[in-house]
């Protein structure tokens, strides 16, 4: 018997990346997966998203574990399309018992408009409360919802940097407001016993990371930086010394997040940040 055996799991932004690593170690666990994800492009956004193909190789994994998914293409800024994608996984799959609203982007860049902060903010705080509001109405009491945000969200001038543009400004308010609405719905939540908790990773090696963007951000002394010039920089975010963690490494938080093993822990911000938020906010003394 698996960590989540049998549970039904929905995960947005389930492609790639860290929405596949979430798929496929709850899959190994036991759990059968509702995935969604847009798989196309958004114009703010400097770097390629996850396409139908990637969305396929998700699908192949969690089936070459032996689970079931259910796998549909939905923008999660589109309350109504999430809402028809769970409807359909919970009739084929026969339940739900979790949410990891996991899509995001990062539209950085100092030339983008003012629709750079909007879309960041529309995908990634939105985004979370649609895909909680598509899971609620057939989550049973003690269900778990998991969202992701960023230790950028709680260490100021990060992404929040006008340097990054609007979406970078967008990105960091987003991913604050998904700490606020954790705590909130969380509260609100306690009658039913639903756990509702934020995963903040640190640097991820994913495509989000891994492009001429967020080069750029870690390395602005430079015209044209190369992924190996923004290795030297990309230590900065951690207090570990090393320049990211693998999307592995957040998927064991949220197999311990979706399985029973944390039904008492709820409102919480777990931040699988190798120490790089001690590392920039101490914790001062009290007297």
């Amino acid at each position: 018997m698996g960590r989540v055996q049998d549970k039904v799991v929905f995960i947005t932004g389930a492609a790639r990346g860290q929405g596949r690593a979430h798929a496929v170690r709850l899959a190994s666990e036991g759990a059968d997966i509702i995935a969604v994800d847009l798989c196309a492009d958004i114009p703010t956004n400097g770097y390629p998203l996850a396409t139908e193909e990637d969305l396929d190789e998700t699908v192949r994994e969690v089936e070459k574990l032996g689970r079931r998914i259910v796998a549909r293409t939905a923008d999660v800024r589109d309350s109504a399309a999430l809402k028809a994608a769970v409807a359909e996984g919970v009739a084929e799959l026969g339940r739900l018992d979790a949410v990891v609203a996991q899509a995001g982007i990062a539209p950085l860049g100092p030339q983008q408009t003012a629709q750079a902060f909007i879309d960041a903010i529309t995908v990634d705080f939105n985004g979370v409360v649609h895909a909680v509001e598509a899971a609620l109405p057939h989550l049973p009491d003690g269900a778990s919802i998991v969202a992701t945000g960023s230790i950028a969200a709680l260490i100021p001038a990060s992404v929040d940097n006008p340097a990054n543009g609007p979406g970078g400004l967008g990105y960091s308010f987003a991913k604050r407001q998904v700490a606020s609405f954790v705590h909130d719905l969380a509260t609100v939540l306690l009658p039913r016993r639903i756990r509702v908790n934020a995963v903040h990773p640190t640097n991820v090696n994913t495509g989000m990371l891994n492009c001429d963007l967020m080069y750029r951000s870690f390395r602005p002394d430079l015209e044209n930086p190369t992924r190996e010039d923004a290795l030297t920089s990309f230590p900065a975010t951690t207090g570990f010394g090393i320049p990211y963690v693998e999307p592995e490494n957040i998927a064991d938080m949220v197999l311990f997040l979706v399985s029973d093993e944390s039904k008492y822990v709820s409102g919480m911000q777990m931040r699988v940040d190798a120490g790089g938020y001690v590392k920039k906010r101490p914790q001062l003394p009290t007297f």
